[in-house]
């Protein structure tokens, strides 16, 4: 299974221009042109399963479209997307804010979705996805510290309660480096897809490890790779997993 995680940064692009004639004026600009660049990317990788932080769901900036759905169509994907703030929060009162969320692709059968919600910090969703041999969560951390790890405490909490293997995917805006998920890791008992701790923002020369791919020991992770892609501030992470224990391969040699 070929596992694809990529924020997307709302297909607004990266670079000079997006600072032109303002500061994080790209912010605001339409995402059309870097959003067919991120199609074409993705095909180019050929995933099973494509975890996608910072999508817009329909605000002006994607003309009224829903990035994901757009994205699974090109790709004949299921698709599942949600806002990433929690019913209660401000931000979904605010025109642009309340269409940005997360989403997840695959070409694999969904048996059961989930949306979970944090409840500190701004960035609240959880995407729960069960597939056929694991059930994958997907994540967008709080960038301050304390909610971060109260937010990694919560989700101990739901990944203890499920019995297949999972993988949990995300941008845990942990600007500690690594050492902030430790004991997550170690409390849930999880291993790091990333051994070599590759960084992956900002895009254009990586030097912090936000983004994360974590999995259960019994799944086998092979070709972990932070590819050259400057279509957003973040790289995206690729990785192969397979599921030895159920007597078939699904990694890619």
């Amino acid at each position: 299974m070929r596992f694809l995680l990529y924020n997307i940064r709302y297909a607004t692009g990266h670079g000079v221009a997006y600072h032109l004639p303002l500061p994080f004026t790209g912010f605001f600009k339409h995402s059309g042109t870097t959003l067919g660049a991120i199609v074409s990317f993705i095909r180019t990788v050929n995933p099973d399963v494509t975890a996608l932080i910072e999508v817009d769901s329909g605000s002006y900036r994607s003309r009224k479209c829903c990035q994901v759905r757009a994205i699974a169509r090109a790709l004949d994907h299921f698709h599942v997307v949600e806002t990433k703030y929690g019913d209660a929060s401000l931000a979904n009162r605010v025109p642009v804010l309340n269409k940005q969320g997360n989403g997840l692709l695959t070409n694999q059968k969904i048996i059961r979705h989930h949306f979970h919600y944090f409840n500190e910090g701004m960035k609240r969703l959880v995407i729960e996805v069960e597939l056929e041999e694991v059930c994958i969560f997907t994540v967008h951390l709080s960038l301050k510290y304390k909610h971060r790890q109260q937010q990694l405490e919560h989700l101990h909490r739901i990944i203890s309660e499920r019995e297949k293997p999972v993988i949990v995917a995300g941008d845990f805006n942990t600007f500690g480096g690594e050492r902030e998920v430790q004991l997550f890791l170690a409390a849930v008992g999880l291993v790091n897809a990333n051994l070599g701790g590759l960084p992956s923002h900002p895009s254009h020369a990586p030097k912090r490890n936000l983004d994360f791919i974590l999995h259960s020991p019994e799944i086998v992770a092979s070709n972990f790779t932070i590819p050259d892609v400057r279509l957003s501030d973040h790289a995206p992470l690729i990785c192969d997993f397979s599921f030895p224990g159920n007597g078939c391969r699904r990694g890619r040699e």
